[in-house]
């Protein structure tokens, strides 16, 4: 009898616990589904800027902003979500992770993350375009291609591929 009576009583509780968490699974639900539709139309927002801001022969460039921008926005949704459900101290620990895991690589990323934003501020320059003769250190050749990392020069019957932060400290046009 007294094992019936405990089982009941966690069954009992169990079900209390549940009928209580409804009100804030539900509010938890209808927040991810409006910031769902927020997200979508900030996005729109933010590929029309990037659209504007970087025209031309750079959809990686847009596509690599755009994904950082969702990836921030989502989160921030998910760690709102978690404490609007009540369990802001995984929200809370969650995003403290987050932190520490995005410095240590951010620090090991630290040259990719260079040479992506070296190749960003490269491909807005107006004096720095496909076709140019650049000099690099002892390096002259004629720019055939400027991606997110990486610049390629056109140097005699070779292609010689550098890294786009080292470009971006040193290079010098010639005037044609």
């Amino acid at each position: 009898m007294l094992q019936i009576g405990v089982v009941e009583q966690a069954v009992e509780q169990f079900v209390g616990d549940v009928a209580a968490a409804i009100p804030r699974v539900l509010a938890g639900i209808v927040f991810l589904v409006i910031a769902a539709v927020a997200i979508k139309a900030i996005m729109v927002v933010v590929r029309w800027i990037l659209h504007s801001a970087l025209p031309g022969d750079s959809p990686v460039y847009r596509q690599f902003l755009g994904t950082i921008v969702a990836a921030f926005l989502w989160f921030a949704a998910v760690l709102s979500f978690l404490s609007i459900v009540g369990l802001t101290l995984v929200a809370a620990s969650l995003g403290t992770a987050t932190g520490f895991l995005a410095l240590g690589v951010s620090y090991a990323l630290s040259g990719m993350l260079a040479d992506a934003v070296a190749g960003i501020y490269l491909l807005r320059d107006p004096d720095f375009n496909i076709g140019d003769v650049i000099t690099v250190g002892d390096l002259t050749g004629e720019v055939a291609a400027i991606e997110l990392r990486k610049t390629r020069l056109r140097v005699d019957d070779d292609v010689v591929v550098r890294a786009n932060a080292s470009i971006e400290k040193e290079w010098r046009r010639h005037d044609a």
